[in-house]
Order: C-alpha cells, then sequence, then structure tokens
C-alpha cells in the first residue's frame, strides 16, 4: 500500500480532533498515535516553510499528569525524529515552564495537556519560536498536506512499534524555578504560611520549591494521584467547601493552586475565599507596575474603574488575541502585560523590580500571580480580603445554556445588531425588559451590553459547542448572579 497524503483540515472533521486556543484538543480515544504524528507533522512543516525551524533543529516537548500524556509525547516525538528534527524531552512541567525554556533557547517546544478539562480529554499546545501559535500560524498549519507513512500505525491508528521518549533533562524545569527565585526579593515571603492545593497539577512541585525558596512556610494540601480537572473559571462547589475548612484549621494566609497544566492560578484570601482571576489580574499587574494592560473583553471592568494604568485594551477571548493586543502596544515603550478571565498572567515586555528584571513571557502563567498578590498585600499592610475591599464593588457570574445552536445564537444577536444604534438598544431593551435601560454596546466578541445601572449583559456563542454563554456584571455579587439567572432563563424562553 502506498504512502498517501493527509489534508490537515480534513484530519479536523474526520477526527474528532480540532484546533482550539494554540494548539488541537479532543478526546483521548480520537487522538489515536497517527492523529497526533499528524498535526505534530504538521506544525514542523509549517515552521520549516516559516524558516523557524531546519533539519536537525530542535524541538523541545513536555507534559501534565494525564494518563495519556505519555503515549501522546512519545508520538509527538517520533514525528519530530521522521522530520529529521530533535526532540528535546523536559519532563513533566507547566506550560509556561517549557514555554519559557523555548524562549530563552530560541527553539520551538509543544506541550502536552489538556490543561482544566476531564481525563478523558487532552491536547497538544503549539510553541513557535517568538511563543504560542496565533491565529495565522493556526489557519497555516490546517492548510498543510502531510505524507502519511502505510508502515507506522495499525487499522486502529495506534503504532505499530513502541518508541519511547528521550531521557528527561531538568534544564527548563530548573530555568523556570530561577526566573522566580531571581527576580523576586530574597526571603520576601518569610512568615507567609501558604496552603498549596497540589491535585494533580504538573506545577505542583515546582510550584513550592519556589514558595519556599522565597521563604514561605508550605502545607501540602489533596495531593492526588488520579488526575482532577479544575477550572479556575468554573470551580467546583466542593472545592470552594475545602478552602473555606483549610483555611479555618490551618490559619494560612491564602491557599494557591493551579489547573492541570499550571498555566490558570486560584489563590484565596485569608478565608479560604477564591479570587475571581479577572480581579487576581488586576491585582498583579498593579504589583509589577504595568503602565498598559490587555484583558479580553468578558474581564470585570474593575479594570478600567480603579484607574490603576495608563491604558486597558479589550479583546477578543483567547490568549492570541490578548498577546496580538499587546504586541501592537510594545511600539510605546511602557510596560505592557495582559490577563484573562481565568487568571492567567502574559507579560510582553520587561518588568523591572527593585534592580532585578524579568524577561517577557507572552504566554499565560500561574506562578507569578499569587507571589504578586501576597507582596501587594503586605505592601499596603492589610490582609488579602482588605486588599480587594479596595477595589472598586464590581462583581461578576457567568453561565452557558447547552445544546443551543450556533446559528440561533447568531441569529439571536444579529437582531440587536444593526447599522442603527438606537434602533439595536431598542431592540436590546425588548429582549431584556427587566434589565434597566440599555446605553451602550460592545461587539468586540459576541455582545456586550451595559445598562443605565451599571449592570453588564454579555451573551457570547461558543466557537466549538453548541452553546450560549451569558456573563454578567453588577455592583455586589448577590445582583451578578440574579442577572446571570434572569438572563438564563430568557434565553431558554428563545430556545
Amino acid at each position: 500500500m502506498a504512502a498517501q497524503q493527509v489534508d490537515i483540515a480534513n484530519l479536523m472533521a474526520s477526527s474528532g480532533v480540532q484546533f482550539g486556543t494554540s494548539g488541537v484538543r479532543g478526546l483521548v480515544s480520537d487522538m489515536t498515535d497517527e492523529v497526533c504524528w499528524l498535526y505534530v507533522s504538521a506544525f514542523i512543516q509549517y515552521l520549516k516553510a516559516d524558516n523557524q525551524l531546519r533539519v536537525g533543529g530542535e524541538i523541545g516537548i513536555a507534559g501534565d499528569l494525564r494518563a495519556s500524556s505519555p503515549r501522546i509525547m512519545a508520538a509527538a516525538a517520533l514525528a519530530i525524529v521522521d522530520h529529521g528534527c530533535i526532540p528535546i524531552y523536559c519532563g513533566l512541567i507547566p506550560s509556561p515552564a517549557i514555554a519559557l525554556y523555548g524562549l530563552h533557547r530560541n527553539i520551538p517546544t509543544m506541550m502536552v495537556t489538556g490543561s482544566h478539562i476531564p481525563d478523558d480529554r487532552n491536547g497538544i499546545k503549539f510553541n513557535k519560536l517568538a511563543g504560542e501559535i496565533l491565529k495565522p500560524d493556526e489557519l497555516a498549519i490546517r492548510g498543510q498536506g502531510v505524507v502519511l507513512p502505510n508502515d507506522k500505525f495499525d487499522q486502529q491508528g495506534m503504532l505499530m512499534s513502541s518508541t519511547d521518549l528521550p531521557d528527561a533533562i531538568p534544564d527548563a524545569n530548573a530555568h523556570y524555578i530561577s526566573r522566580f527565585t531571581d527576580f523576586f526579593p530574597e526571603a520576601c515571603l518569610l512568615g507567609k504560611h501558604i496552603g498549596l492545593y497540589e491535585h494533580s497539577s504538573v506545577s505542583r512541585d515546582c510550584f513550592k520549591t519556589i514558595l519556599q525558596a522565597l521563604g514561605a512556610t508550605v502545607t501540602s494540601l489533596a495531593r492526588s494521584d488520579r488526575f482532577m480537572p479544575v477550572d479556575t473559571e468554573a470551580i467546583r462547589p466542593e472545592d470552594v467547601a475545602l478552602a473555606k475548612q483549610w483555611a479555618k484549621a490551618h490559619d494560612f494566609d491564602c491557599i494557591i493552586s493551579t489547573d492541570g497544566d499550571g498555566d490558570r492560578p486560584l489563590i484565596s484570601d485569608e478565608n479560604g475565599n477564591w479570587l475571581r482571576g479577572d480581579i487576581a489580574g488586576v491585582l498583579c499587574a498593579r504589583y509589577l507596575g504595568v503602565d498598559k494592560v490587555v484583558t479580553p473583553v468578558s474581564s470585570n471592568s474593575v479594570v478600567e474603574k480603579s484607574h490603576y494604568f495608563e491604558q486597558v485594551v479589550r479583546t477578543r477571548i483567547g490568549s492570541p488575541y490578548v498577546i496580538e493586543g499587546m504586541t501592537a502596544l510594545l511600539l510605546e515603550h511602557k510596560a505592557v502585560a495582559g490577563y484573562e478571565a481565568n487568571g492567567g498572567f502574559l507579560q510582553a515586555s520587561e518588568l523591572s523590580l527593585a534592580e532585578n528584571t524579568l524577561s517577557p513571557l507572552p504566554t499565560r502563567d500561574a506562578v507569578i500571580v499569587p507571589i504578586t498578590i501576597l507582596l501587594l498585600a503586605d505592601k499596603v499592610a492589610m490582609p488579602i480580603s482588605g486588599l480587594l475591599n479596595t477595589l472598586p464593588k464590581r462583581f461578576t457570574a457567568s453561565d452557558r445554556l447547552k445544546n443551543f445552536s450556533t446559528e440561533l445564537s447568531q441569529s439571536i444577536l444579529a437582531s440587536m445588531q444593526t447599522k442603527d444604534r438606537e434602533q439595536d438598544l431598542k431592540a436590546i431593551q425588548h429582549r431584556f425588559p427587566t434589565m434597566g435601560t440599555p446605553v451602550s454596546i460592545d461587539m468586540t466578541d459576541g455582545m456586550r451590553m451595559t445598562f443605565d445601572n451599571d449592570d453588564i449583559v454579555h451573551l457570547r456563542p461558543s466557537g466549538n459547542a453548541p452553546e450560549l454563554r451569558c456573563y454578567t456584571e453588577s455592583s455586589t455579587q448577590e445582583r451578578a448572579e440574579q442577572l446571570n439567572q434572569d438572563c438564563i432563563a430568557l434565553m431558554k424562553q428563545w430556545h
């Protein structure tokens, strides 16, 4: 049987493994060795065509703690070898650690991870020389055609002969740890007692090392050998209850955790109340002296209302859009950074603290966020709960309506989006009769509506599922949650 060419655009449709943010993701059962080999091959071909990789060049690989990650990494390493390049296996380390290593070494890298989603799914994040792939890179990879050998995979798409990963090198993990221990003041967390909710996060060991190196006393909590999908934007009720129990039992200054691949942070106050990611991002940027902040349109408006920053730029939802927004600001020679509603912090420019500097890391990072919040609270001489009370009173809630077709979502939004602003406002008033009088509309990503009572409703069709997402914001948490429930009820009537 002759070798065949597989077009990646067709593979996306046939395999069920699709592009998401900065890579591909799908069910583990769909991510066969063959599918993974093809996607990695397409990435390599794109890098070569774009003069970012040559034959004999190195590509870094890392993974998270999912049971399927070693198999997928092995398939990725084989693809690298088959295309005349050298796989550098960096072990089971956080996504930002492998991305930082690639930036440091000027080599492309990839991270096998499904981030915060359940263990029956996984993915591969791709990083080019400048960092994670953006939407134009994704389109170029989708356009690749890859020649599939006829002697590598069986009918189930699995390798016919076993292949092993190279020995792991410690360099990437060590470089990531030193990023923080070299930048922050020596013993800056001395006297702090921190609870580290380890679960199955791949960052749990290096995070503990960093915190202890900075002087903190760290208590490990709930380490798990079974993968747990911790989502920092949809915190599980059991994690809410656990944090409060731990805080009461241990008298922590805060509790810290991350999602599965260590690029989205969780931090609580001293009472075990988890901070929302878009609040944590504001505090982190404030401590670091950022001038210009880039964040998705769904983030809390406290970033503008706090008046901490010279400029706030709003983008579509997703780290590639935040990175593009940050890149556009770099010409102004200011301190530029960004964050997402999940708490992941992205740094576009070099930042300074005392006599130390922190190199850019334009991909989501979790470690920097809790450390800066603890130091900011110390700087203003109050606990984290007190620090939160200094912010404008803006609270958010979010939910989604499942099995809501993208076509229906788009038609509803289109009915409130014409070239006549006054007609659009009237249409919104008709759709949301109990919300107040609409005063402005933002169509950056979905439809974000602001009312005369300063309440905000943001509707956004999901990009990869039949869901209509609803984000709400108000002056109290109770009002934000009630507003969200009312919107979901209205949306159900539209179904």
